[in-house]
């Protein structure tokens, strides 16, 4: 069991540094409501079991190709560039009233999907990190137990999502709504913030600087 609790302890130590998964989880408890942000994390969480399939039957290696980097790097500046974009338009129409429009479900998933899948630093880290897990594991374990340490990473990464969740919603309930707005702005500032980063590291790849 203190196996399994520290993987879990991982999967949170993953998800609690601040990037552009987290800013849109603000960004959309403080707009949207508690529902809202939780999708935007189990959308990264389906993207992260992707990437789990994926290093667990060796197609990562397909990303290693300079040109999938640079392509992966573009992209993914691309969906944070207009996340942000919107974050910041959008903010000017925060209201306490809750029957105002939401932005769609589908849509909200479908956007920390995106931003996760799309987000190098994470595929980095599941070439890295969890490829070595992985390695460790198999060689120590068997199958039971890589799948069952592999969802204990999941859980921990479920754990902080719904915690964003809450803690992003119980904003909206608590602060002002220019309070609320300028948090909105701050947030769609920080993606675009990435989105230029990511941006950067294309550029750098495309000409080998």
């Amino acid at each position: 069991m203190g196996v399994f609790f520290s993987y879990i302890f991982l999967g949170l130590s993953l998800a609690a540094p601040l990037g552009p998964l987290n800013a849109a989880q603000i960004n959309q408890g403080i707009k949207n409501g508690f529902v809202h942000s939780w999708l935007i994390g189990l959308g990264a969480i389906v993207a992260e079991i992707c990437f789990i399939t994926a290093v667990f039957f060796g197609v990562v290696h397909f990303l290693e190709i300079p040109f999938m980097k640079t392509f992966l790097w573009s992209f993914g500046a691309f969906v944070l560039l207009y996340t942000g974009f919107e974050s910041i338009a959008s903010s000017q129409t925060i209201e306490m009233d809750n029957n105002r429009q939401k932005d769609s479900l589908a849509k909200t998933f479908s956007t920390g999907f995106l931003i996760a899948i799309t987000n190098p630093l994470s595929i980095l880290f599941w070439l890295g990190i969890y490829g070595s897990i992985l390695a460790n594991t198999i060689n120590r374990y068997d199958q039971i137990h890589l799948v069952l340490y592999g969802g204990a990473i999941l859980l921990g990464l479920m754990i902080w999502d719904v915690t964003m969740a809450i803690i992003s919603s119980g904003f909206r309930r608590a602060l002002t709504p220019r309070t609320l707005k300028r948090i909105s702005v701050l947030s769609g500032l920080s993606l675009v913030g990435f989105a230029f980063y990511f941006a950067m590291k294309a550029v750098k790849m495309l000409f080998h600087i």
